[in-house]
């Protein structure tokens, strides 16, 4: 089901980001040859105008076949190079291959809105402007530390605390406790054993731990991160306002952290562990849709948003490397060798595939050690 779930999602992000392009070249009186879901080998396929459409036997991906995109001796001085990508005025190039990523963001945008329309679960510190809005107020476990005594005892990012109790005295208990209640029980506790009485996927469980002052110097703690949460529901313009500003934040976040692993990688220092390829992200997809439709669909926003992001880097075979030669022959005023490009993109998108092998790799040895 999982496998399912998540070749759905990409499916749609894929024809999300594809359409982006179709659309603005087809507008712009580009000649498209074809619009693919998924990578050769070919299923199915049907012919509708100049523009064939397909469905491909490896899922992970799409393309669109722009004319003139790749370009050779037909699309620069053939019969049809009039309507070849190449041939098209710079700022027009520009747009097509931007328009995938606008597409994606703005389709993250609406995947929000919609998870604000009917009920989102978010940090009631940052959303305690709606006051009375915010529902079912609890604590949501957001980290646990690498073999700290909140690993050991079993406790997952996503579990809810419903009661500490500590040998000392009975700490917070219900649904409408805080954080720092809960934090100054364990702080309190010593060396002596606490219970913590919590839920996971609507069962109720509890574990035994015993703080240590290993983990913050002279304070005793479990290593856990907390954060006070709540479902907010809102009408659709605060949704909509809400979804915006919530989808721009998630830019600047993914554009960091994506920006930090480039550096990584380039400097050797890159920690492959951190980073989830498509297996990695079937169980993700599966876990989120066990939480909520909601859930499922900000999840999916956030894949979005890093599908985006990613596409922008000046990199061969991505969007941003395209739009990198267009800005170079801007600039040099003459266009570069079509061999030299062809080449740097095919060069481009080896170098991609190999970073998925690696990714995969880890996902299955991540797998396989757990």
């Amino acid at each position: 089901m999982n496998i399912i779930l998540f070749l759905i999602v990409l499916a749609v992000l894929v024809l999300v980001h594809e359409f982006g392009h179709f659309i603005v070249a087809k507008k712009s009186g580009i000649r498209v040859d074809e619009f693919g879901l998924g990578f050769p080998p070919k299923i199915w396929s049907i012919k509708k105008g100049e523009t064939t459409y397909s469905l491909n036997a490896i899922p992970f991906g799409g393309f669109v076949k722009i004319f003139g995109e790749n370009p050779n001796e037909e699309s620069i001085s053939g019969p049809d190079s009039s309507r070849s990508f190449v041939k098209k005025p710079k700022h027009i190039q520009a747009a097509v291959l931007v328009a995938g990523i606008v597409f994606n963001l703005l389709f993250a945008w609406l995947l929000i809105s919609i998870s604000f329309l009917f009920g989102v679960t978010v940090s009631s510190t940052d959303y305690a402007r709606y006051g009375e809005r915010l529902q079912d107020p609890h604590i949501v476990v957001t980290m646990v530390q690498k073999g700290a005594p909140a690993e050991k005892a079993g406790l997952k990012a996503g579990d809810t605390i419903l009661a500490v109790t500590t040998m000392a005295k009975a700490g917070p208990a219900g649904l409408n406790i805080e954080v720092e209640q809960v934090k100054k029980t364990i702080s309190e506790s010593l060396s002596k054993p606490i219970s913590v009485l919590y839920s996971r996927e609507g069962k109720t469980m509890s574990a035994e731990m015993t703080a240590t002052t290993s983990l913050l110097a002279g304070k005793y703690a479990v290593g856990i991160a907390m954060e006070n949460v709540g479902m907010l529901q809102l009408p659709i313009h605060l949704a909509i306002w809400e979804g915006g500003r919530l989808t721009i934040h998630a830019i600047g976040a993914v554009t960091v952290g994506l920006f930090d692993f480039v550096r990584n990688v380039v400097t050797g220092k890159a920690d492959f562990s951190t980073v989830s390829g498509p297996i990695g992200i079937v169980g993700l997809v599966g876990d989120a849709a066990r939480i909520g439709i909601t859930h499922l669909l900000t999840f999916t926003a956030f894949i979005s948003i890093n599908l985006a992001i990613i596409n922008l880097i000046p990199f061969p075979a991505l969007d941003g490397g395209r739009l990198m030669f267009v800005a170079i022959e801007a600039i040099i005023r003459r266009p570069i060798k079509h061999s030299i490009a062809n080449a740097l993109n095919m060069i481009g998108f080896a170098l991609l595939m190999l970073l998925m092998i690696i990714v995969t790799y880890k996902d299955i040895a991540k797998i396989v050690g757990n």
